[in-house]
């Protein structure tokens, strides 16, 4: 049953992880970037803004670039507070112009003490490196500029919230795993692809109960750890690889 299960899921990851996933996904927004930082902010802002329908999440997205001058790390680093005027006009579902600002406030201050955004995402002084913690830290450290405002906080989930943190689980699927497909970056080298939860949206969840590979009633974030748990007994080393065949059997294959 299992070896069955495998061999249906690892044909569905060959089919949907090639680069014409990219085009009507949200993940397409980074890949207009070949500069690191550029990949990390937009990777991560595309990722927060992914609900709702695709082609408006990507157009929010690309007028939320346009806005940056094409250039978010350098408008991030370098923009004067005039700069920020033009941003008060965003807004995407419930993230408006206050979210915008914090997430730049959050960027600059990042960007001045480290190199990349992985960092954001290592707890100082941890050696193994373990998702639920990793995220709980990520989520205060997000937070952690003085005055924050209470709103932004609906944005960025944490396992402490009970919450699957699907959106932030993506993010690490694009900047982590490693492979020649041309979906993913895998530009961070310090957290490995084994460590990886796999994103858990709608799509994902029903698909993945309907397979078997969820037994959890409710959809919280033990039961993405369920699901990933379930997953590595197909690839140990890459176990969210499956997203590709759980989300594509979902959206494109109504499964």
């Amino acid at each position: 049953m299992i070896d069955n299960l495998k061999i249906f899921l690892d044909s569905k990851v060959a089919q949907y992880n090639r680069p014409e996933f990219v085009i009507p996904d949200p993940v397409s927004i980074p890949h207009m970037f070949t500069k690191k930082q550029d990949i990390e902010i937009m990777g991560f802002w595309a990722a927060t803004l992914a609900w709702g329908q695709r082609v408006t999440i990507i157009k929010k997205c690309k007028e939320l670039i346009a806005l940056m001058d094409g250039a978010p790390y350098d408008f991030i680093i370098n923009h004067q507070e005039p700069d920020l005027k033009k941003l008060l006009s965003f807004k995407h579902r419930t993230f408006n112009d206050i979210d915008t600002l914090y997430f730049i406030a959050f960027f600059r201050q990042h960007y001045e003490r480290f190199q990349s955004l992985e960092d954001a995402f290592i707890p100082s002084g941890s050696v193994d490196w373990n998702a639920e913690m990793a995220l709980n830290y990520f989520r205060s450290y997000f937070f952690s500029l003085p005055d924050y405002p209470h709103r932004t906080k609906k944005h960025v989930s944490s396992p402490s919230q009970k919450s699957t943190c699907k959106r932030l689980n993506m993010f690490l699927r694009w900047m982590v795993r490693k492979d020649n497909c041309g979906v993913d970056f895998g530009i961070w080298n310090r957290i490995k692809p084994a460590d990886l939860i796999c994103p858990c949206d709608l799509h994902v969840d029903r698909v993945a109960r309907k397979l078997l590979l969820i037994t959890r009633k409710q959809t919280d974030w033990q039961t993405a750890v369920e699901l990933t748990n379930k997953l590595k007994e197909f690839d140990a080393e890459d176990p969210v690889k499956y997203d590709f065949a759980l989300f594509g059997l979902g959206i494109e294959e109504k499964f």
